[in-house]
């Protein structure tokens, strides 16, 4: 299926801000909402819900951005992030933003009202980690030992935040609050999380002591990540299972590699391919020559051609940076430097002297420009 552009949905630029994207949303919600007699849209009221769910999440519109919708399906390959729209909790959403007033309308039920219920199984935190990496690094892979801050499972309670469990007494252990709301289009039966046991349906008599009730912990964690060949600059490479613990049963959250590569002192890099300034004298640019220029993989000697021009290039065919996760490699470019010398000796001079007293504007170049003078 096709969708829309998330910033199109919503109305704003590439560049909105946080608070921009949620203006437009809060906007556009009331005017959709199904309970809106006037312009109630339930299908544009769900489409600007995913659109903002989003947007306002700074991992996944890092994501969207880069990747657009296909990293949130499984044809996104190596990018996709195992979310999805059926992912989305627009009962959260709407309670944040409207204070609740929003989650009680019959249509909502279809788009999984009921996930707002904290006894569901929900993934843990995914984590973005910024990795550094020097330029051959980035070329040519390598192993990198990170270290992060997760939330992993207690073991004293294992993960269930006390002891001697018991059903809430407030809620009745549905975890929610039932009441009716005045709101801008009427009166609603809303639903919001019960205050007492936070939706989880149970108390303890005994709240653990290690996680303080919370069933995890905060802990750092080193783990050791091979980076393949090729990647560059922006590139995430996702850990999928390797985040913070999930609540309630939940599977663990990923972690997302984004890499930052230093440039090389000699190397340019465009996508694949390599590009080399190589230095060359007039002498070694007029008659030609062999010339040894450092590779990727190594030094190899060039032929330069005589009568060579400064901005000359030449490719190397496969000699460039091997692409991420697939068959080939990019090229590299050497591109000629003629480098005019600005301190000469006096017998240098003598020589130069004596070249120019030769005819060397011959050139088809010299010819066309001494008809204008």
């Amino acid at each position: 299926m096709n969708k829309k552009d998330y910033y199109e949905v919503l109305g704003v630029s590439k560049n909105a801000s946080d608070e921009e994207i949620k203006r437009a949303f809060r906007k556009l919600a009331k005017q959709y909402h199904p309970d809106n007699k006037q312009t109630g849209d339930e299908a544009k009221f769900k489409e600007v819900g995913e659109a903002y769910a989003i947007l306002s999440d700074a991992t996944k519109r890092r994501q969207y951005d880069q990747f657009g919708h296909s990293a949130f399906t499984n044809n996104g390959g190596a990018n996709y992030s195992g979310f999805s729209a059926d992912d989305i909790d627009l009962g959260e959403i709407f309670n944040d933003l409207f204070g609740g007033g929003f989650s009680g309308f019959s249509g909502f039920s279809s788009f999984g009202s009921n996930r707002s219920n904290s006894k569901r199984p929900r993934k843990g935190e995914d984590s973005l980690v910024t990795v550094n990496l020097t330029f051959m690094e980035a070329v040519f892979g390598c192993k990198k030992t990170i270290t992060l801050d997760l939330n992993e499972k207690c073991a004293k309670c294992h993960g269930e935040g006390g002891f001697r469990e018991t059903t809430c007494s407030k809620c009745g252990g549905s975890g929610r609050i039932i009441s009716e709301q005045r709101s801008l289009f009427g009166v609603f039966q809303t639903q919001t999380t019960c205050d007492l046991c936070g939706g989880a349906g149970k108390t303890f008599k005994e709240v653990c002591s290690a996680c303080n009730g919370r069933g995890n912990v905060r802990a750092k964690k080193e783990i050791e990540v091979t980076i393949p060949e090729g990647v560059d600059t922006g590139y995430q490479l996702r850990i999928s299972g390797k985040g913070s613990s999930g609540v309630n049963g939940g599977p663990n959250g990923d972690i997302y590699l984004e890499f930052k590569v230093k440039d090389h002192e000699l190397f340019e890099r465009e996508d694949e391919d390599i590009y080399l300034n190589v230095p060359l004298t007039i002498t070694e640019a007029i008659l030609g020559c062999k010339k040894e220029i450092p590779t990727l993989t190594g030094n190899v000697v060039i032929e330069v051609k005589p009568g060579t021009q400064s901005g000359e290039k030449v490719k190397l065919k496969g000699k460039g940076v091997k692409r991420v996760n697939a068959i080939g490699r990019g090229n590299m470019y050497v591109i000629y430097n003629v480098i005019i010398p600005t301190r000469l000796s006096m017998s240098q001079k003598k020589l130069i002297k004596e070249l120019a007293s030769t005819t060397l504007d011959d050139a088809s170049e010299f010819r066309n420009f001494k008809k204008y003078l």
